[in-house]
């Protein structure tokens, strides 16, 4: 009975081979799966207690080990149950191609996340208040680092597959320029945010005004940048219309120089009139964060003695000067009625001129 199903595993045979050979295989693959999935746990578990310690590396380390796929170790430890069959000449150098297919595809997993995971603390280390906020330079940098990445990765497998990679890159060039002829617009957008990438005119959470268009910048891509209006509604842009416009960045603002300008009438007393510049002096200087510049009779206008005023807030916040503006209008008010000065109000003349009388003549019959 034993010999009889020696035999059968033996003599059985699929594609020209045994059973037998066959369930060697299996059987090695499995253990090599497990055998593997084992090691790599082993290894995560003892880098994640050294991350405790030693800090930063140790932990990217371990994230990038965890990237290992299932998927693909199954597949080498297929791979390697296969080197125990008897195949013959032909399979074995497809084998031996996979075998490299697998080893890339994973290294370029690997080497993705670390990037990322490199990126991210380069970014987030070097952005304000400690935060990663996506800006246009952590884009593009993470777009071109994985796109030359999976390049090299690609052309090394099909190098391996045996395609002559030199034709395949020259075709690429060829391809290369009539898409860029095809996409000239998508790509002076993407040049744009390049452009914005490195002279950072404007980053994620900047305040900023486009002519008409005014919000917090939310979202910097490769195309087009997300704006957060006023209003609430999201404005989307394109890059290179934003680059080829002019942009005032609010975020930037340290100190805020105010000019403001009022009238008085021309029958106001000419001693409330020059005491009309040291009223607005005192109405500054009695505000907090503000500091005074001038105020000056500026001319005589058509319609009002006019003056110009200039005062300088300490914080650029946009609540806190109309706070400001509000309470030295206010002191202006009260003062001037004070002095007996009135604010000027347009004022249109309308001249009647009176029309001469029709000349009659008369006959005396």
């Amino acid at each position: 009975m034993n010999d009889r199903i020696i035999e059968l595993f033996t003599d059985t045979t699929f594609f020209g081979i045994s059973i037998l050979n066959l369930l060697v295989a299996l059987c090695v693959a499995v253990l090599t799966f497990v055998i593997a999935r084992a090691v790599i746990g082993l290894l995560m578990r003892r880098v994640q207690r050294w991350s405790e310690h030693d800090g930063a590396m140790s932990q990217v380390l371990a994230k990038v080990l965890a990237g290992t796929s299932n998927s693909l170790l199954l597949l080498a430890s297929l791979l390697v149950g296969l080197s125990m069959l008897d195949l013959p000449e032909r399979w074995l150098g497809r084998v031996s191609s996979l075998w490299f297919v697998v080893a890339a595809l994973q290294i370029g997993l690997w080497v993705n996340r670390a990037i990322a995971l490199g990126l991210t603390r380069y970014f987030s280390r070097h952005s304000a208040d400690g935060l990663y906020q996506g800006s246009a330079l952590a884009t593009l940098s993470a777009w071109g680092a994985r796109v030359l990445l999976w390049s090299v990765v690609l052309l090394a497998m099909l190098s391996n597959l045996g395609v002559n990679i030199t034709a395949f890159v020259a075709s690429l060039g060829v391809g290369g320029i009539a898409v860029a002829l095809a996409v000239q617009n998508i790509l002076g957008d993407l040049f744009a945010s390049l452009s914005i990438a490195v002279d950072k005119p404007f980053e994620v959470g900047d305040f900023i005004v486009i002519g008409p268009l005014a919000g917090t910048v939310e979202h910097v891509g490769l195309k087009t940048t997300r704006i957060r209006s006023l209003g609430g509604e999201q404005i989307v842009m394109a890059n290179a219309s934003m680059i080829s416009s002019t942009i005032q960045n609010y975020k930037r603002l340290q100190e805020r120089r105010i000019v403001f300008e009022f009238g008085l009438s021309y029958d106001t007393p000419t001693e409330a009139v020059k005491q009309a510049p040291a009223i607005v002096e005192e109405a500054i200087k009695a505000q907090q964060q503000v500091r005074f510049d001038r105020a000056h009779l500026r001319g005589f206008g058509k319609e009002a003695l006019e003056f110009e005023c200039v005062y300088i807030v300490r914080d650029p916040g946009y609540n806190l000067y109309m706070d400001i503006q509000q309470a030295i209008n206010f002191h202006l008010l009260e003062r001037f009625t004070r002095i007996g000065a009135k604010f000027a109000v347009p004022v249109r003349a309308i001249k009647v001129t009176a029309l001469p009388q029709p000349f009659v003549q008369s006959q005396v019959l």
